[in-house]
């Protein structure tokens, strides 16, 4: 399975940005699908999650600012991201994952890199 990230790119801060990540395939089960960031030197650090029941958590630095959804169909992933500040800069990965029952795995994206500009 492969995650296709897109609709990263360079923004000032107080701008949007609407991140999607769709899988190769279509996945019938599975846990969670959701966002991480990574910057030079740190540790990726999870963003946003979704449940496949659509259970949501959020970074607290993004509260009130993000958003993550997922199409009817949940074979996309979508992060809305507003009021963006220079420390949201960094790439993102999606990942899809499936843990509670076997068999497991856990798939990632290729990244897409957001800049926001101050």
């Amino acid at each position: 399975v492969q995650l296709q990230a897109s609709g990263g790119g360079l923004v000032q801060a107080g701008g949007s940005l609407r991140l999607s990540c769709a899988p190769s395939t279509i996945i019938l089960n599975f846990d969670t699908m959701g966002w991480y960031r990574q910057v030079p030197g740190k540790q990726r650090e999870s963003v946003a999650v979704i449940s496949s029941g659509g259970q949501t958590i959020l970074a607290d630095s993004v509260k009130g600012r993000f958003t993550i959804s997922t199409d009817n169909a949940q074979r996309t992933v979508y992060l809305q991201m507003n009021s963006l500040k220079s420390e949201d800069s960094g790439v993102y990965y999606c990942n899809l994952r499936k843990y509670a029952v076997a068999p497991r795995y856990s798939y990632w994206g290729q990244g897409t890199l957001v800049t926001v500009s101050s």
